[in-house]
């Protein structure tokens, strides 16, 4: 089953966690530490706390920079809009756009953190399942996206620790991405 598929079949819950983890993988280009969404992870669980607070905790911890700011890259600049985006209210409608919405950036700034080429014109045709030619980062991400919403959607609420495990997998894949770049740089 496609990423697409998956999406629009997922529950609330699902798609909040699916849209949380691709933010979650993208914090190493936000500064956040590794543990600063895992209040809005616990706010998932059955009776874990409210989403909007914890959330709004998280915002205040991560956003230390204007979106819009000159010299920050689009890979930063597209997890911030994830981050910015995120709605206030677990509401099955505005989380299905948000989770779609992450799910695109999040492979986007896999795609554009790769030094290998991607030979597909764009990220949604990864998720239409046309995986041809991927980049490895690009394939490693859209494998733990179809696997976060694989998890939720056969175990509910008990799929969430092993997301969050898949997740925190995919941080720091990143992480040393970011890192070997800023050293490139330097």
């Amino acid at each position: 089953m496609s990423l697409v598929e998956l999406i629009a079949q997922a529950d609330e819950r699902g798609l909040a966690a699916s849209g949380l983890a691709c933010l979650d993988r993208c914090v190493p280009l936000l500064g956040g530490d590794d543990e600063v969404l895992r209040p809005v992870w616990a706010s998932l669980t059955d009776g874990g706390g409210d989403w909007g607070e914890c959330l709004e905790k998280a915002r205040a911890a991560l956003d230390s920079a204007d979106p819009d700011e000159p010299g920050e890259d689009e890979a930063a600049l597209l997890a911030r809009r994830m981050l910015g985006a995120a709605p206030a209210v677990r509401d099955a409608a505005e989380i299905r756009v948000w989770a779609d919405a992450c799910s695109v950036a999040s492979l986007q700034i896999h795609r554009l953190l790769d030094p290998a080429e991607d030979g597909a014109g764009s990220v949604d045709q990864r998720r239409e399942g046309r995986t041809e030619g991927m980049s490895p980062l690009v394939a490693a991400e859209l494998r733990r996206q179809v696997t976060v919403l694989e998890l939720l959607a056969e175990h509910g609420a008990g799929g969430l620790r092993r997301a969050l495990e898949v997740s925190v997998e995919g941080r720091r894949v990143l992480r040393a991405v970011v890192s070997r770049r800023a050293r490139g740089r330097a």
